[in-house]
C-alpha cells in the first residue's frame, strides 16, 4: 500500500492538465470503499478556452483489445462517471472533501480544483491474470482508473497530447474478527481390506495474510491394509471469469511433495509448511493478482469476499484458496493393482492485513511528490496505448515551495 505523504502526479505532454492524488489504492471494506478524491491543476493558457474533465472509469478485459472471438467483445466498461473540474460548477471550497485535497490545493495554488468520486456498491475488485512473459498487449483483468482531459466539451473528440491517466487499485482487506479455523476429514474403506484409512487436515485459522507461512495439521490413521507411499501438499488458486464465460482457472501456486509414507496399521501426525507468494510464481501464464499497476510489484490475488445482495455475475473475476493434501495410496502387493488417490480440499481465505492504526495523520505528514515516466517502470513493459501522451511534466505545473 502506498505511503500517506506520497504525491502522485502526472500531466498531460501539452501542459494543460495534471493530476495530483494522495493514493492509488482504494479499499473495499465490503459494506463501504474509500471515496476517490484528487486535485487537478490546470494551465488556463495552455487550455486556450477548452474545459478539463475527470472520470473514474472501471473496465473488464477478457484477452487483448484486438480479440474477438464469435462476435464477443472481449472488453466492457463496468462503469464510467464523468465530472467537469473547470471551468468549476460549484465553488472551490464546497468541492474539498479531504485534508489532502486542503493541502494540495494550498500547495499548488489558484489554478488548482478538487475531484471526488465515490464507488457503486457493486463493482468488483482490481484483480489481473498475470500474461506469459512473451505476451503482448492488454489481458485479462478489472481495471479502475482516474483519466482527466481538457476539450471543448465532454463528448468531443479528445487529443491523446490534452489526457493523463492513472491506473488505480480497489482492493480489500481481511475482515474483523476471527473466522472458524477449516478442518476437513474423510474416511476410505478399501476392498479386500477389513478396516478404513483415516486422514484429517487443518488449518490453525481462516484468513492468512500475503507472505504468511500456512501450517497444515495432518492426522492419518491406516487401518487398512494398503501402504501410503506418498503425501502432497499444495495450495490452489481458483480463478473463475464470471462475466462472460464463467471459465475457472486453477493454478497451484506453491507444492510439498513430502515423500512420506505410512505402513498398514500404522499413524501420522506431522505438520506441513506452504508460502503461497508470487515470488515463486513470476513466470506462470494465469495466475491472479491484486490488480498489478505498471510501475510497482503487486502480489497473488487476494480472496474475493462479496457483499450480500450483490450478484457475483458482476464482479468480473473471483478468487479463492484451497490446501489440497493428497496421499498416494499403493495397490494391493501381487494384484496387479495400481495406485490410488485419497485427496482433502481446506478453503482459506488469502488477504491483505488491516493497516496498522497510530500512524502520522495526513495533515502532520509532510508531502513528496513522485512523477510517473516510463523512465520509473521497473522492467515492466509500457503497455498503455496512449503512453506517449502521459509523460509526466515534472514540476513545469506547480509552484515552487516558498
Amino acid at each position: 500500500m502506498s505511503p500517506k505523504n506520497v504525491i502522485f502526479k502526472k500531466i498531460c505532454k501539452d501542459k494543460s492538465v495534471g493530476v495530483y492524488m494522495g493514493k492509488r489504492d482504494f479499499v473495499d471494506r465490503v459494506d463501504s470503499v474509500d471515496p476517490v478524491d484528487g486535485v487537478i491543476l490546470v494551465d488556463p493558457e495552455a487550455l486556450q478556452g477548452r474545459k478539463v474533465f475527470v472520470t473514474l472509469s472501471c473496465t473488464f478485459r477478457y484477452g487483448r483489445d484486438d480479440m474477438d472471438v464469435m462476435g464477443i467483445a472481449f472488453r466492457r466498461e463496468l462503469y464510467l462517471s464523468t465530472r467537469q473540474v473547470y471551468p468549476p460548477l460549484q465553488d472551490r471550497e464546497k468541492g474539498i472533501h479531504t485534508k489532502i485535497q486542503a493541502r494540495l490545493l494550498r500547495k499548488l495554488g489558484h489554478n488548482a480544483y478538487p475531484f471526488f468520486f465515490e464507488f457503486p456498491d457493486n463493482l468488483p475488485c482490481s484483480v489481473a491474470l498475470q500474461p506469459a512473459p512473451h505476451d503482448v498487449g492488454k489481458q485479462c483483468a478489472v481495471e479502475f482508473e482516474i483519466k482527466a482531459f481538457s476539450a471543448e466539451s465532454q463528448d468531443a473528440k479528445v487529443r491523446k497530447r490534452s489526457t493523463v491517466k492513472l491506473m488505480l487499485r480497489k482492493v480489500q482487506y481481511a475482515p474483523e474478527g476471527e473466522g472458524t479455523a477449516p478442518s476437513v476429514e474423510t474416511t476410505r474403506d478399501f476392498v479386500m481390506s477389513d478396516k478404513p484409512l483415516h486422514v484429517k487436515a487443518s488449518l490453525d485459522k481462516e484468513i492468512y495474510y500475503h507472505g504468511e507461512t500456512i501450517k497444515v495439521h495432518v492426522n492419518v490413521t491406516n487401518n487398512s491394509s494398503k501402504n501410503i507411499k506418498n503425501i502432497i501438499l499444495s495450495v490452489d488458486q481458483v480463478a473463475t471469469v464470471v462475466l462472460y464465460s464463467n471459465d475457472s482457472y486453477v493454478k497451484c501456486v506453491d507444492i510439498e511433495d513430502s515423500g512420506d509414507s505410512v505402513s498398514p496399521g500404522a499413524t501420522l501426525q506431522k505438520v506441513y509448511k506452504l508460502l503461497p507468494v508470487l515470488a515463486n510464481n513470476r513466470e506462470r501464464r494465469g495466475i491472479a493478482l491484486d490488480g498489478k499497476l505498471k510501475h510497482e510489484d503487486t502480489n497473488l490475488a487476494s480472496t474475493s469476499i462479496i457483499r450480500e445482495g450483490v450478484l457475483k455475475e458482476v464482479m468480473g473475476i473471483m478468487v479463492s484458496y484451497r490446501v489440497m493434501v493428497k496421499l498416494i495410496v499403493g495397490g494391493d502387493t501381487g494384484s496387479g493393482l495400481c495406485c490410488s488417490e485419497v485427496g482433502l480440499e481446506v478453503p482459506f481465505k488469502l488477504m491483505h492485513p488491516k493497516p496498522d492504526a497510530g500512524k502520522k495523520t495526513e495533515a502532520e505528514e509532510e508531502m513528496v511528490f513522485q512523477e510517473f515516466k516510463r523512465s520509473y517502470l521497473k522492467g515492466m513493459v509500457g503497455d498503455d496505448e496512449d503512453e506517449e501522451g502521459n509523460v509526466s511534466g515534472g514540476d513545469d505545473m506547480a509552484p515552487k515551495e516558498k
